[in-house]
């Protein structure tokens, strides 16, 4: 294979991590929207587009099928101080660049859907920032 041919495919997700992939990215946008302590229905529906405009939704994942336990996660993570190691899962399951160079965009679109972005939401943000950008 050539080297620029494997350069450019080195960053695609393949089918195998794909679902984990959309599942990590899911986990940092919910963490994100809980980051001011208030969940908005524009919030879920900004998620839920970024999901369907990245193309997440396949026959072997479904957002809103995944919405529950991605939440539990994310409270979880919340309530036992644990969201840096959250985040270090994240960061390990997503192997495409592509996907990692989206985030901290689709990141701040969350952040800002409800046009206020507090200082919790801005700390997150430099994080993901510093992990995806």
């Amino acid at each position: 294979m050539s080297l620029q041919l494997k350069d450019l495919y080195d960053g695609i997700s393949v089918h195998a991590t794909a679902d984990r992939e959309h599942e990590a990215a899911i986990e940092l946008l919910l963490l994100v929207m809980v980051a001011d302590h208030h969940i908005g229905s524009a919030e879920i529906d900004e998620i839920r587009t970024i999901s369907e405009d990245q193309g997440f939704e396949s026959d072997t994942f479904s957002f809103d099928q995944y919405l529950g336990q991605a939440m539990a996660r994310v409270r979880s993570a919340i309530a036992d101080h644990a969201v840096d190691a959250l985040l270090d899962d994240i960061d390990h399951r997503i192997t495409s660049t592509v996907l990692r160079h989206s985030l901290f965009s689709a990141a701040r679109d969350v952040a800002g859907v409800d046009d206020a972005i507090v200082p919790g939401e801005e700390s997150l943000l430099a994080q993901v920032a510093a992990r995806f950008a």
